[in-house]
């Protein structure tokens, strides 16, 4: 059974039309099954866990990266596979990342049901799919106690699991099934690295960070005090993909 679960905003009226048009075409592929409608009392941990116990065969999450995130933080480890239908222009650039670059497209793409099993960050006790992002000023990252990493210049920390967020030089190649992750130091969120040379990009598994000031953001959307360990979970989710992901 697929469990398509909305995320609360869509209880907005002006979503109305696109689930309607969305349901048609699910309907049209075969694809139908239980529609749960987050609230205020119903958060995703006690649906998803009883969906799965309910013998869901697919967690699809219809709403945009913060949806994503909670619900991998719920699946991490299981079999059943996380589809996406992304809901609006913003805050989606996971699924653009897996191929999944419209509402449309992704009934299809549920149809075809091709599957990806990725990598997933964990950063403290959250999970993340797509990056974790800090201010650059006044963050210390430590390199698993080999050494340290203290910039004052302006711009961002990423961690990477999937590209998305910054549009990273041709060479950069990111895939979320190799068993690491990709550390980017001064990025320009929306543009190239400031730093091109091979410092700026480091291949870990395991780091620590650390600001005082500021909160660690995962997948754009949840906020972690740090410091915070961040490690890489390899393997951990399976995930319907389209033809035209970016790894």
């Amino acid at each position: 059974m697929n469990v398509f679960i909305y995320d609360s905003f869509l209880n907005q009226k002006k979503y109305d039309r696109l689930l309607a048009r969305v349901e048609t075409r699910i309907t049209d592929l075969g694809l139908n099954g239980k529609i749960s409608r987050l609230s205020l009392t119903r958060n995703v941990p006690e649906t998803v866990e009883h969906e799965l116990k309910r013998g869901a065969k697919t967690i699809v999450a219809v709403g945009n990266n913060k949806l994503v995130n909670q619900i991998i933080n719920s699946l991490a480890g299981q079999i059943v596979p996380l589809g996406i239908i992304p809901i609006g222009e913003e805050n989606n650039s996971i699924a653009k990342s897996l191929g999944i670059d419209s509402t449309d497209a992704a009934c299809d793409i549920l149809s075809a049901r091709l599957l990806a099993r990725l990598d997933l960050g964990l950063a403290g006790q959250t999970y993340f799919l797509g990056s974790a992002a800090i201010n650059n000023q006044g963050t210390v990252i430590d390199m698993d106690k080999d050494y340290t990493i203290e910039t004052n210049e302006k711009g961002m920390i990423y961690v990477f699991n999937l590209a998305g967020e910054v549009a990273l030089p041709e060479r950069i190649k990111l895939r979320p099934d190799d068993g690491v992750l990709e550390l980017v130091v001064n990025a320009q969120a929306g543009g190239f690295l400031k730093q091109q040379s091979d410092n700026s990009i480091f291949k870990i598994t395991k780091v620590t960070v650390a600001n005082p000031k500021a909160q660690l953001i995962l997948d754009g959307s949840v906020a972690l005090d740090t410091p915070a360990k961040i490690t890489v979970k390899p393997k951990c989710l399976n995930v319907i993909v389209g033809k035209g992901r970016n790894f």
